[in-house]
């Protein structure tokens, strides 16, 4: 099977230092992971500088945050945008982000952005789906807080541009997400249900949650990335460290070596392993003439006589010759 698209998202687990940023693009390039993903927006771009009750976050991670705060703190400056490009490229991996309006669409255009994703709370902004979508792009959509309505809103968003490389993440909108919520099995309906490829963006703790997403055809696995918990940040409780987002890429590219791929046909080694199966075989030492039963040939192991499913057309008839005991089954030894 290809290979799942792993992508280690960013986000704020920079704490607004540059050289953390940098390092932790090399860093996620150097354990295997496909994609590093960074998020383009300003407290402006996303909320209100406001103080009323309805920007106040009640509950979960964030609990008494005003979104401008929490945003202020947590966006990636866009004066790093093209240096962060840059190392990307360096590195050898694939950089892309999340624009939340259409001034950041603008801004990842002019530094070859070669993919969009659109966040989970965003998928009802068609308007900026449709604006990302309509620079030709792969669309990744995030499905958290999404209706089925707001999905195919989405989906015909991007198709009314004429773009139809899209991918589906089924997502958990809980910071840090709980195993119990993850309702995997929404990967195979929800390709069935829209006829696009679908992935996962995953927020719990540890990589059972993806690798079982791999299993069910995930084809595309997002995780929050950081390289130590202690440097903090908004994100810093629900990301993996370096050890174990590594640990996740392995479990993944095991993941796809278990799957395969389906076929009946045999391979060599199990071709080669079949000699240990059950065949027909001389139990008791014939004589020419002697009359077959199920005490002088027996379904044994190893398997280089007959098998076992031609015993009972066997039963009854004559050998044509004396036979040892230990002689593997043969058509050739029946007399006619």
């Amino acid at each position: 099977m290809n290979n799942t698209f792993i992508i280690a998202e960013l986000s704020a687990n920079h704490n607004h230092n540059l050289k953390t940023a940098i390092d932790s693009i090399k860093a996620a390039a150097s354990i295997g992971v496909d994609a590093v993903k960074i998020q383009t927006y300003t407290a402006d771009t996303i909320t209100l500088n406001c103080r009323k009750e309805d920007f106040m976050i009640r509950g979960g991670l964030w609990d008494g945050y005003n979104y401008y705060d929490l945003y202020k703190e947590a966006y990636t400056p866009w004066e790093w945008h093209e240096e962060l490009f840059k190392v990307a490229r360096e590195e050898g991996i694939i950089m892309f982000s999340t624009p939340f309006d259409n001034t950041a669409v603008d801004l990842l255009e002019s530094l070859g952005n070669p993919i969009y994703k659109i966040a989970s709370f965003e998928i009802m902004d068609t308007e900026l789906i449709r604006y990302a979508a309509s620079k030709g792009k792969p669309m990744i959509m995030s499905t958290g807080i999404a209706t089925e309505e707001e999905i195919e809103d989405a989906i015909a968003a991007c198709r009314e541009v004429g773009n139809n490389d899209i991918t589906l993440l089924k997502c958990t909108s809980e910071y840090p997400a709980r195993i119990e919520d993850a309702n995997l099995s929404m990967i195979p309906a929800m390709r069935e249900r829209f006829g696009v490829n679908v992935g996962l963006s995953d927020h719990s703790m540890g990589s059972l949650v993806p690798t079982i997403a791999v299993s069910l055809g995930a084809t595309m696995v997002e995780k929050h990335f950081i390289l130590d918990r202690e440097i903090g940040g908004p994100d810093s409780g629900f990301s993996m460290d370096l050890k174990e987002f590594a640990l996740l890429v392995q479990n993944i590219r095991d993941t796809e070596k278990a799957l395969g791929s389906p076929y009946f046909t045999l391979s060599d080694k199990v071709t080669n392993a079949r000699k240990s199966g059950r065949s027909l075989y001389v139990a008791k030492d014939m004589k020419a003439g002697e009359i077959i039963t199920r005490e002088n040939v027996r379904s044994v192991r190893p398997g280089y006589g007959l098998p076992p499913k031609y015993l009972p057309l066997l039963l009854g008839k004559k050998v044509n010759r004396d036979l040892e005991m230990g002689t593997p089954m043969s058509f050739d030894y029946i007399a006619e």
